[in-house]
């Protein structure tokens, strides 16, 4: 629904459109704000389509109806290294291939990071919360060290792109500043905004204010990320830099590979993958029918993930003859595209990625009375996009199966099931796996976490052995 506002357009001139669009109210204390407020109500108002506007909303103002559960048959499985079969891929293939890709500069991360800390009981962006176990790295840093690290073996500064928001964009930038880019070259790492949707009555189809000047909106979701690259510049410039794939991955899991060479060359098609090279994506078998996770299924012939809210209940509970549960296939937010098949997206426009409906409290600016208002029950529709609906766009979706306990620590909750505390316990485990691998001692009541060196040869099966074990008491940061 957002645009780019055109250059020259003032608020005045876009007034007709605003009230043909039956969203005049929004204009009703223009003349009280001061040149500031108006100035940013303007590029707010501006950025809008409002053209599209009134379709959209009439589209959205109910709920969708409840999908036929006959349409999600049969579940995906997920493909496993070198297994036989249909779904087999030749893993030294796919990492030959991977590692070529990141040797020659085609691979840049991208890392989706608009969230704050709120939940988690922190007060920042998530990226900026200590994660690491014994160190006390940061989600940023845990990542930054094995960028550095794929950046050190490529021999070249591998991109870096992070997908903030307006409420967060500040904070993250500072961040990385205030840390001397984390270790990494400046012009290495490259941040660019989310897009905002506004928030409206489901009753009536206006729009929200928020305040006199602001509009009541909501971040656009992590399927915005496609029209971020585009708005920002960052899809063209990565497209002059000949950077032909992304590697995505949201800034909640510590356990993510960055990039991650064997995943990357089965994306691309190496190694006998069932993929196109457009859009891929990783997956976990749930540990239970209730686990917050969305779940890749086959519907109308095409791979596509459905969110744990919308899978039907009995669905979600269906077992096989052997007990594993039927919709076991847990999506972790682990994709990879391709540049030129985000750009397919892009220019297919607004229909490519729908919007997904939620209705929430948002507090708002009563235009009769003048006065805010504090719901007490749900009030307005917000709108999002969700990446993975890219998914059934593409030719052919590779999905691979991979081992929770290496790839998938979920930082959602202070505390409990995908806590802080669960995410530090299993970065700890996985060091622990790591060091029973190769033989080494771990010593009772220690604590244990990989380096970035060591997590990234790790992924990228490459031997790491650290000539020294720097220590803190009995802990060992390998």
């Amino acid at each position: 629904m957002t645009t780019t506002p055109a250059a020259g357009r003032t608020l005045e001139g876009l007034a007709p459109e605003i009230e043909a669009a039956g969203q005049g109210h929004l204009l009703a204390f223009v003349n009280e704000l001061s040149p500031g407020e108006k100035a940013s109500f303007e590029a707010a108002l501006l950025a809008i389509d409002w053209d599209a506007l009134p379709g959209i909303i009439e589209r959205y103002r109910e709920p969708a109806h409840a999908e036929d559960p006959g349409d999600l048959l049969p579940p995906v499985v997920g493909c496993v290294m070198g297994t036989a079969g249909d779904c087999a891929i030749d893993g030294p293939s796919a990492f030959a291939k991977g590692m070529d890709l990141i040797r020659s500069g085609k691979v840049a991360a991208l890392t989706v990071a608009g969230g704050q800390g709120t939940r988690l009981g922190f007060d920042g962006p998530k990226g900026t919360l200590p994660i690491a176990p014994v160190s006390g790295r940061t989600l940023f840093e845990v990542f930054a060290d094995q960028i550095a690290a794929a950046s050190a073996w490529a021999g070249r500064p591998l991109p870096w792109l992070i997908m903030t928001s307006p409420q967060n964009h500040a904070q993250t930038l500072a961040f990385f500043v205030g840390r001397n880019w984390l270790g990494l070259e400046s012009g290495q790492v490259r941040f660019f905004q989310q897009g905002v949707m506004p928030s409206f009555c489901p009753r009536t189809g206006r729009l929200l204010l928020a305040g006199k000047g602001s509009l009541a909106t909501n971040p656009d979701g992590h399927g915005g990320v496609v029209r971020a690259l585009v708005r920002s510049g960052e899809l063209e410039r990565l497209e002059r830099e000949g950077v032909e794939h992304l590697s995505y991955f949201q800034v909640d899991n510590p356990l993510v590979p960055p990039l991650d060479p064997v995943f990357l060359g089965a994306h691309a098609g190496a190694g006998g993958a069932p993929s196109s090279g457009e859009f891929s994506s990783k997956m976990v078998a749930k540990v239970s029918p209730d686990e917050k996770v969305g779940v890749f299924v086959q519907s109308g012939g095409r791979t596509r993930v459905v969110e744990y809210s919308d899978l039907p209940e009995p669905l979600a509970h269906a077992r096989d003859e052997n007990g594993r549960l039927r919709f076991e296939a847990g999506s972790v937010a682990i994709h990879a595209a391709s540049v030129a098949f985000l750009r397919t997206i892009d220019r297919a426009g607004e229909g490519a990625l729908p919007f997904h409906r939620a209705i929430k409290k948002v507090p708002y600016l009563d235009t009769e009375m003048g006065r805010h208002v504090e719901p007490e029950a749900p009030n307005a529709v917000k709108l999002e996009r969700f990446v993975f609906d890219a998914i059934p766009v593409a030719r052919r979706s590779l999905v691979l199966r991979v081992a929770r306990a290496r790839e998938f620590a979920p930082t959602k909750n202070a505390t409990g099931v995908d806590s802080v505390e669960s995410a530090r316990r299993m970065q700890h485990e996985r060091a622990v796996a790591w060091l029973e691998e190769r033989k080494l001692p771990v010593h009772e009541g220690s604590m244990v976490e990989l380096s970035g060196a060591a997590a990234w040869a790790d992924a990228a099966g490459l031997a790491y052995t650290p000539e020294a074990l720097p220590r803190a008491g009995t802990d060992v940061v390998l």
